[in-house]
């Protein structure tokens, strides 16, 4: 929702002023809270930029292994979720190995069970699929 602040030439005091849609700020005239006086000024506010889960992980760089030790005891069909979303944040084909590891694990297979009847996935250093968070590849840039 979008907030404003104001600072009332009046009393002095700070206002804030929060509407449900930016039109509804366009067709309100504000009033301080303290005084009721509308001889407002505008204040520059703060601007938050909320990130999806997937975006506050992945900003650490590919390199966090961190990131990913929760995926490695997680349900498969969370550990799916995590990978579509984590798909949709980098804006990429992950190709069609991705679909069928994530289509997989939304059926509620373990990464072992695919790893087994794909054992190309699997990373450089023989690490398991699990635990590699289904099989990310060290090689790409971070983000």
């Amino acid at each position: 929702m979008p907030t404003y602040e104001f600072r009332c030439n009046a009393c002095r005091r700070k206002v804030t002023v929060t509407t449900k849609t930016y039109s509804e700020y366009d067709a309100l005239t504000p009033a301080c809270t303290h005084c009721g006086s509308t001889d407002l000024t505008r204040l520059i506010s703060r601007v938050a930029i909320k990130k999806s889960p997937i975006s506050r992980m992945m900003s650490g760089g590919w390199e966090d292994d961190d990131a990913f030790d929760d995926l490695e005891d997680a349900d498969p069909r969370t550990m799916a979720h995590v990978l579509r979303e984590m798909s949709a944040e980098v804006g990429e084909d992950m190709g069609p190995e991705f679909e069928e590891v994530v289509d997989r694990l939304e059926r509620g297979e373990s990464p072992e069970e695919i790893e087994a009847t794909m054992p190309d996935l699997a990373d450089d250093d023989g690490g398991d699929f699990g635990a590699a968070g289904a099989g990310a590849d060290d090689s790409l840039p971070p983000v």
